[in-house]
């Protein structure tokens, strides 16, 4: 049995209730906080050499110089070819299909001149180099490389730098050959809050990249928020979330392989159902007990549904979109008759995934928009990864004679307002009379 919360959005306390649900604190605790900082420090006075140390101590195996570490670009072809044909198929599939997505993400550089002669404008520009952090610890995630690799390139990024534990020295084969799908220019095999540091602040082999992307373990999300400042990062993201609003006619069976879905990445993991129909959410806790004791991660599935899940009543659909716009989650099912008509009672979510048939491992893997989603109610303020991350703008301002004077005079007054002299001056000297 998983035990999941049974909720009622008419229950005095439910607000109350689901907030202590959603609450999730992804700040490191001090201990965490005390290593990073640690690890960080020596990266930067020791570089490659603290590389080797942690790399040795960490992952297990041993590298004796920095040129161990590094992947050649031969290695990575080489994987693609020890691969099966289905999983070169598969992988060529989804990048396609990522790949084709991101284009259309694409921002472009734009101006328009005044009637004065005064042209003002915004010039986007690639990143100039990324890191990408991929986990290699408890499970590997050739995805993962898709999904943030593909639209760096897409932006045009000049040098993509991987990282990737690996424990015991052994490496994933399919995180390698969806590397050389990608294109990925370099790869070292370290991870960690080092591996974060390497990038950040670079050694005399990593070379310090201007923004890292990539999920990680506590240690990596930790460097990822200390590093931020020296470099971009994309997010600092918490446990995996899914929030399914049904309308009490799909599969019930369905329906728990979807809360599934998320609930066996971690512990952690949250999983919610909404639906108005009682008697629906009944059905599919019965599928919950009987599907569980099938599944390969059963214990990961039971516990995340135990202390973060949920099956929620509500009184209608409309009440439903307030509710999922205040839990603003990470992945959001509408297993709905008319799912387009209700995205638009929607404000907060990562990721929409509209009709019965659209499970959310679809966009995991290779339905195109990017996996990489704010998590922890931060869809409230935040975007999915896209190539938007990897590119920036900056604006451009020439000013005619005339705008000179036009725009001076203004300047002057605002500056000398703010006791600002040296701007008004200079504003000034370029004024007709």
């Amino acid at each position: 049995m998983a035990d999941i919360r049974k909720l009622a959005t008419s229950a005095p306390d439910f607000a109350v209730e689901l907030d202590a649900l959603l609450a999730w604190d992804s700040v490191s605790d001090g201990a965490v906080n005390q290593v990073v900082q640690d690890v960080i420090a020596d990266i930067r006075a020791r570089g490659d050499q603290a590389l080797i140390d942690f790399t040795n101590r960490f992952d297990g195996w041993q590298a004796d110089t920095a040129a161990d570490l590094q992947v050649p670009v031969e290695r990575l072809e080489q994987a693609w070819q020890r691969i099966s044909q289905e999983q070169q198929q598969a992988l060529q599939h989804a990048a396609n299909r990522v790949r084709a997505y991101a284009e259309h993400q694409l921002l472009a550089s734009w101006e328009y001149t005044e009637e004065d002669g005064t042209v003002l404008g915004q010039k986007v520009t690639p990143l100039d180099r990324v890191g990408l952090y991929v986990p290699g610890g408890k499970a590997a995630y050739p995805s993962s490389v898709l999904m943030n690799a593909l639209p760096a390139k897409v932006a045009g990024v000049k040098e993509l730098v991987m990282v990737v534990p690996t424990p015991k020295g052994e490496f994933n084969e399919l995180v390698l050959a969806a590397a050389h799908e990608c294109g990925v220019d370099k790869v070292f095999a370290v991870g960690g809050a080092q591996a974060v540091a390497a990038l950040a602040y670079g050694t005399e082999s990593v070379p310090p990249v201007d923004k890292i992307v990539g999920p990680g373990n506590i240690y990596v999300a930790t460097a990822k928020r200390t590093v931020f400042g020296q470099v971009g990062i994309d997010m600092v993201a918490g446990p995996s979330e899914i929030l399914v609003i049904c309308d009490g006619h799909t599969d019930p069976d369905w329906v728990a392989m979807d809360l599934f879905s998320q609930a066996e990445h971690d512990e952690d993991a949250q999983s919610i159902l909404l639906c108005p129909d009682a008697g629906f959410l009944a059905r599919v806790e019965q599928s919950i007990d009987r599907l569980l004791p099938q599944m390969q991660r059963r214990e990961i599935i039971e516990t995340a549904l135990r202390a973060r899940g949920a099956l929620i009543h509500c009184r209608d659909l409309d009440e439903a979109a307030e509710v999922a716009n205040h839990i603003a989650p990470e992945h959001l099912e509408l297993s709905l008759a008319d799912p387009q008509a209700f995205s638009d009672r929607i404000r907060h979510a990562g990721a929409i995934f509209m009709g019965r048939h659209t499970s959310e491992p679809l966009g995991d893997y290779c339905a195109g928009p990017n996996h990489v989603l704010p998590t922890s109610r931060t869809a409230r303020f935040s975007s999915p990864l896209g190539v938007y991350d990897f590119q920036k703008r900056s604006s451009l301002i020439m000013v005619s004679e005339q705008g000179a004077d036009t725009l001076g005079r203004t300047a002057s007054t605002l500056a000398r307002g703010e006791g600002l002299e040296a701007h008004a001056r200079s504003a000034e000297y370029r004024l007709k009379d």
